[in-house]
This record gives structure tokens, C-alpha cells and sequence, in this order.
């Protein structure tokens, strides 16, 4: 039988043991553990997106009445029609126990499924996506690129500290794609250096203090070493990737959205530098917290308060004003999708190559529900064209998903914050 066909080094099994210290320990991936897609071409890695809306969406104009293949359309998933096959859309989940201190605390936790977001005694856990750039951001110049409207971003590190969101569209373009000089390049260098340098001394002092202190202490201090010793591995990287070429791009530098209410534009200009950020493979993990605004966006039709919108208690004037955005977001997200499945890689498109999840942490905004998450996937090479409809009143872990997405991803794991399952009944690979 012949044997399939892999890049030049030989096949290995990612599952074999180092034996011989007495010890069980799973190797790396390796490049040449990876098959090809076609002779001489590397195979297209995997990739991780998040696109999370903190106003939510309303529910009727997106889930469909029935569940399977067969489902009929709705007013939201009509605008992604021609992507159909492409995404699933998931009904019935939840992360568990969301009651937080405001309405809108959930969505602190959209990515990490902790308890109780925002309440007494809460401290939040490392989101999904880091995690997963922990397993895999060396491979590239950014571990992850976390991003956002202006507002919260979705990612958290492993002491629970919220990393902040870009949200120049313009500096993130810099940061990718500008090349500095000789000079700059070594001002840098030196820059990263000293950081290291004083993180070390930093983390020497506190370290000494450990045994002076008390169990509650020594937990806060754990906490901050933790965090000095994630900031030491990023430095180290960031060095190695500073005297290596950055990717030409066709590109022109885009010039920031000043308009807060031009939000289409501001969506469409940010899904912009994602897929270019994906097509370079700059990074292969990327959050972007959509958000929402409390003032009238700038879309034809609506003269009304966004957020208030949100708050709807069923009006039907309310409603079909916050329609008209919404369905703006979904012909944003929709051209998104175009744009990856354009961009031919390997023997597929970017887009199958790109898992893309895109929901909210509410299910009902009006009533700050946590419940019934309005969840979507695209891509990432599963069997798509579904509507998997779970228990509308015994949700779903979300964190099932979550836990599936970091498999895919190529993480040995089988928990994540809340889940009970490694993944999602009907999700399969294609």
C-alpha cells in the first residue's frame, strides 16, 4: 500500500512517547509531522477567530424554526445565503452561571466561561484564545492580535488580567506590514531587552518575598509572576521576529474611521486588516470585540440611540429600527466571509482554513439574557450547511464549542472553564 504523502521529512506520529527517561512525554508538532496539500506546498494551517457583538442579536430575525440541514431561512441568515454551506448556525447555548454585577458583564467571559463575572470574590481565567496562542503563538510575529472597537476586548490572560484591544485600524497596519529602519530596528531591540532585564530583577525580588508571606499573599503573588513570566516568553519572541522581513502587501495604510457612528465602516475597515492578517499569516489567533454604541449609528433609516434599541420590551418601532443595523452587520460579516473564501490556499480557500466564530454573550439584549447565545461558525474545515438546535431551557456548554475549537487547533486538552464535553453533538469535521 502506498504510503500518503507528506513534506519531505519523514511522518511522525504526534502522539509518541519519549520512554526511555521513564517519562510520558507527547512531542511537539513538528513540520514534518504536517501532510501536504498538494506536491512540494506545505500544508495551510489552522486558524482561530472570535468576533463577539456586546448588544446582541434579536433572536426571531436569526434563528430558524427548525433545526438540520433543511432549515428555512431567516431575515439574517438570508444575507448570508450565499455562504451557506459555510457556516453553522448553533442555537440553545450558554456558558454557565452569567448573573454578573451589570447586564452587561457576561461578555467579560464570553471567551473564558467563568462564574459569576463582575460579582464579589470573581476572578476571571485565561481566555480560549490565549491559551491557544500559548500552544502555537511562537510560529509567528504576533501570538495573537486582540482587537476592538474602542471598547472592552475579549481577552484575558492566565492571571485573569484583560489585555487591551487595538482599535486603529491604522496602527495595526504599521505594526504588520511597515518596515523601520536599521536605527529603529535596534532602538527596539534595545528597548525589548531592557524590558526583559527589568522583569527579571522584578521577578527576582518577588519571588525572595514568597516565604514571608501568607497563603492569601502568596496566591496574589503567583498571580503576578505568572503574568511577569507571559510578558518575558512574549519579549523573547517579539526579539526574534524583529530583524525578520515583514510581508509585502498590494495594500495602501487605511486611514482610521474618526466617525464613532460610521460603524459599517469601521467593521468593514477592521474585517480588512483581519483577513490581511490571516493571509500573511502575521498571526493565526485573533479576537475582535464588535461592541455597540450608545448613540444613533450612522445608518440610513435609524435616528435612534443604539443601545436603547437594544432595550426594545418588544416594540415593534424598536425593533425595526435595530433590524436596519443589525442586517448591517450581517452584509459586513457577510462581504468578511467573501473575502476569506476568496483567497485560494492550498488545495481550499483561506476561509476553510479559518475557524471564524461570531455571536454575542447575550441572548436576549432587552433583557440582558446570558442565555440562548446567538452563536455562529464558519470555516475551519467542518461538515457546515446546519442549523444544530440544542435545549432551549437546559442550554448547551458553550465551552463545548470552546473545548472543540482548541482541539482543532491542535491543543491536547479536554476541559475548558465550564464544559462538560469535548465538543458539540452534530459539529463534525468534514
Amino acid at each position: 500500500m502506498n504510503a500518503p504523502f507528506f513534506t519531505t521529512r519523514a511522518a511522525l506520529d504526534r502522539r509518541l512517547f519519549l520512554r526511555g527517561i521513564g517519562a510520558g512525554l507527547s512531542l511537539p508538532l513538528l513540520d514534518a509531522m504536517t501532510p501536504a496539500f498538494g506536491a512540494g506546498s506545505p500544508a495551510a494551517p489552522t486558524r482561530f477567530v472570535a468576533m463577539c457583538a456586546g448588544l446582541g442579536y434579536h433572536g426571531p430575525h436569526l434563528f430558524p424554526e427548525k433545526a438540520g440541514r433543511d432549515y428555512g431561512s431567516t431575515p439574517y441568515l438570508d444575507l448570508l445565503r450565499e455562504h451557506r454551506n459555510d457556516f453553522t448556525i448553533m442555537s440553545g447555548l450558554s456558558h454557565a452561571e452569567q448573573n454578573g454585577n451589570n447586564g452587561h458583564a457576561s461578555e467579560m467571559t464570553w471567551l473564558t466561561a467563568a462564574k459569576r463575572p463582575g460579582l464579589a470574590g470573581f476572578k476571571n481565567t485565561i481566555s480560549i484564545d490565549q491559551q491557544i496562542a500559548a500552544g502555537i503563538g511562537t510560529l509567528t510575529r504576533f501570538p495573537s492580535l486582540v482587537l476592538s472597537n474602542g471598547g472592552n476586548s475579549l481577552s484575558w490572560n492566565a492571571g485573569g488580567v484583560p489585555l487591551p484591544g487595538e482599535s486603529r485600524p491604522s496602527k495595526l497596519f504599521e505594526q504588520m506590514f511597515v518596515e523601520g529602519t536599521t536605527d529603529e530596528k535596534a532602538r527596539q531591540i534595545g528597548q525589548l531587552r531592557r524590558r526583559r532585564s527589568i522583569l527579571d530583577a522584578v521577578g527576582g525580588q518577588a519571588r525572595s518575598l514568597e516565604r514571608e508571606l501568607g497563603a492569601r499573599d502568596r496566591e496574589k503573588l503567583d498571580e503576578y509572576l505568572t503574568s511577569v513570566r507571559e510578558l518575558e516568553v512574549r519579549l523573547q519572541e517579539s526579539e526574534s521576529w524583529v530583524d525578520r522581513p515583514k510581508p509585502e502587501v498590494a495594500e495602501k495604510p487605511p486611514a482610521d474611521i474618526t466617525d464613532r457612528g460610521d460603524i459599517i465602516g469601521r467593521l468593514d475597515l477592521m474585517y480588512d486588516l483581519i483577513a490581511l492578517a490571516l493571509k500573511t499569516d502575521s498571526t493565526r489567533v485573533i479576537t475582535y470585540g464588535i461592541g455597540g454604541l450608545n448613540a444613533p449609528p450612522s445608518i440610513p433609516g435609524v435616528a435612534s440611540d443604539w443601545h436603547q434599541l437594544s432595550h426594545h420590551g418588544l416594540d415593534e418601532a424598536k425593533i425595526a429600527e435595530l433590524k436596519l443595523i443589525e442586517m448591517a452587520e450581517f452584509k459586513a460579516f457577510n462581504k468578511f466571509l467573501g473575502r476569506l473564501k476568496s483567497h485560494r490556499e492550498g488545495a481550499g480557500t483561506l476561509l476553510d482554513n479559518s475557524m471564524v466564530l461570531f455571536g454575542s454573550n447575550l441572548g436576549n439584549a432587552s433583557s440582558h439574557s446570558w442565555r440562548n447565545l446567538p452563536i455562529l461558525l464558519a470555516g475551519g474545515g467542518f461538515r457546515h450547511g446546519q442549523h444544530l438546535a440544542h435545549d432551549q431551557k437546559e442550554n448547551t456548554r458553550f465551552a463545548n464549542l470552546l473545548v472543540q475549537m482548541g482541539r482543532r487547533m491542535g491543543l491536547e486538552m479536554d476541559r475548558f472553564g465550564s464544559s462538560d464535553k469535548e465538543s458539540i453533538n452534530g459539529l463534525e469535521r468534514a
